[in-house]
C-alpha cells in the first residue's frame, strides 16, 4: 500500500497534466467540488466525520490521478524552470563528458557554450557534468577542451517536465505522462514500461 507521502498527479479536466500534489491538497479538492474525474489507480480510503443527521461517516477515495475543473492553456513560449534537481532528472544522473552516473552531490551544472564566451543559462546550453569533468572543461566549449558531448541537451514540455520534478513516479503515472511527450522526446525510452520509479 502507499504511504501518505505518494505524490498524486493533478491535471486539468482536458488531462493535460499540471502538477504534483499530496493527499491533503486532494482531500481539499474533492471538499471544494474542483475534482471533474479520478483515474490511475486507488491509492487509499480518507475517512472524515461522522454526519449527525444521517449518522454516516464521510470518506474520499484517493487515486493516483485527480483532474480538476478548468482548461489550462500554455503558451507555446512557455520554458520550465531550470534547476540543477530538474537538470540532472533530464541527463538521468549522466555526466554527458565521461558517460558514468553519479551521486546528486558528485554533479554540476555544466554551460555547453560558457557564460564567458556570450552562453546563456537556459536548457538548451547546459548539461549534467561531474565535477571532475567540468572542472577540467573550465570556461571553454567542448571543442574547445578537447571533450566529446555525449547528447544533445533539449528544453523539456510541461508533461516532460512534471515527470522529472516527481519522486516515486507509480506505473500508471508514468503512462499518463509518457502519453503527453513528444514522439522524439528522448524521455520516452527511459520511461517506457517503468513503474515505481524514483523520477
Amino acid at each position: 500500500m502507499p504511504s501518505l507521502s505518494q505524490q498524486i498527479l493533478r491535471t486539468d479536466a482536458s488531462g493535460m497534466p499540471l502538477e504534483w500534489i499530496d493527499f491533503r491538497q486532494v482531500a481539499r479538492l474533492h471538499f471544494l467540488g474542483m475534482v471533474a474525474y479520478v483515474c490511475g489507480e486507488p491509492l487509499f480510503v480518507l475517512h472524515g466525520g461522522i454526519n449527525a443527521i444521517t449518522r454516516r461517516r464521510s470518506q474520499v477515495e484517493i487515486n493516483s490521478i485527480v483532474a480538476t475543473h478548468g482548461n489550462h492553456q500554455l503558451r507555446d513560449s512557455y520554458t520550465p524552470p531550470l534547476s540543477n534537481h530538474t537538470l540532472f532528472q533530464r541527463d538521468d544522473h549522466l555526466c554527458l563528458y565521461c558517460g558514468e552516473r553519479f551521486s546528486h552531490r558528485e554533479l554540476s551544472r555544466d554551460h555547453v557554450t560558457p557564460i564567458s564566451q556570450g552562453g546563456q543559462n537556459h536548457w538548451n546550453n547546459v548539461v549534467t557534468a561531474c565535477t571532475r569533468c567540468n572542472h577540467h572543461k573550465a570556461g571553454r566549449t567542448p571543442e574547445q577542451a578537447g571533450m566529446q558531448l555525449l547528447a544533445i541537451p533539449f528544453k523539456p514540455t510541461h508533461a516532460e517536465y512534471i515527470y522529472l520534478q516527481g519522486r516515486d513516479v507509480l506505473a500508471d503515472q508514468m503512462a499518463f505522462l509518457r502519453a503527453h511527450f513528444p514522439r522524439t522526446s528522448p524521455l520516452r525510452g527511459r520511461v517506457h514500461g517503468a513503474g515505481n520509479t524514483a523520477a
